[in-house]
């Protein structure tokens, strides 16, 4: 059981989520709730992670799940962005974060899962346009057909993996772009496994 003031915590964290699409920092809930400090805040999250309301990954309050929804969402990490267009390198540094249901992003509980922002237009025969947001794992397992970020000779794209005649090449979905072969390597960074679109609404005059 929780107390009142563990399920008004949890509340707002779900009500941000939803509304938002982010977990709320520990200073955004001590705002909210007028603690004195944010230790007050680090330990209710930790007794609502003992109790098993939520989960905590790389210190941010991750995923919840609730007895009533069994809604887990998960913070995923959004790494710069990935040309889907001529093969660029991408920088490395985590620009924000997704919040998703884990069960209808396809997300598996026991695979890293990151997500690249799309620059570009080489995917949008698989309806993967410029400004989208691709969820992928760190996936050992690809097959042909699945689009993937990849490594290529140094420098990173998402496209198509296929594999014909026991070589793998990489396929844009976009008859302006060549397929790329690999000279030296093709190193699979990711499998994708779920798209995020953010719908610009016109504004009315």
């Amino acid at each position: 059981m929780l107390t009142d003031r563990q399920k008004n915590i949890l509340d707002f964290i779900q009500h941000e989520q939803r509304e938002k699409g982010i977990t709320p920092s520990t200073r955004e809930i001590q705002s909210h709730f007028g603690f004195a400090s944010q230790t007050s805040v680090m330990q209710y999250i930790a007794a609502l992670e003992r109790k098993g309301f939520l989960d905590r990954h790389a210190r941010k309050a991750r995923a919840l799940i609730t007895p009533v929804q069994k809604v887990r969402i998960t913070d995923v990490p959004i790494y710069g962005q990935i040309p889907a267009g001529m093969s660029t390198l991408t920088e490395q540094t985590i620009e924000g974060h997704v919040s998703l249901d884990t069960r209808s992003a396809n997300i598996s509980k026991n695979r890293g899962t990151f997500a690249l922002r799309v620059h570009g237009d080489s995917m949008i025969g698989a309806h993967i346009v410029d400004g989208d947001i691709v969820i992928l794992e760190d996936s050992k397992e690809v097959h042909t057909g699945d689009i993937v970020a990849a490594l290529i000779d140094g420098e990173t794209t998402l496209k198509r993996y296929v594999m014909e005649h026991g070589r793998p090449y990489l396929k844009a979905e976009n008859p302006r772009y060549p397929n790329l072969i690999p000279a030296r390597e093709l190193k699979i960074q990711g499998v994708m496994v779920s798209l995020v679109r953010k719908q610009e609404r016109r504004k009315r005059h």
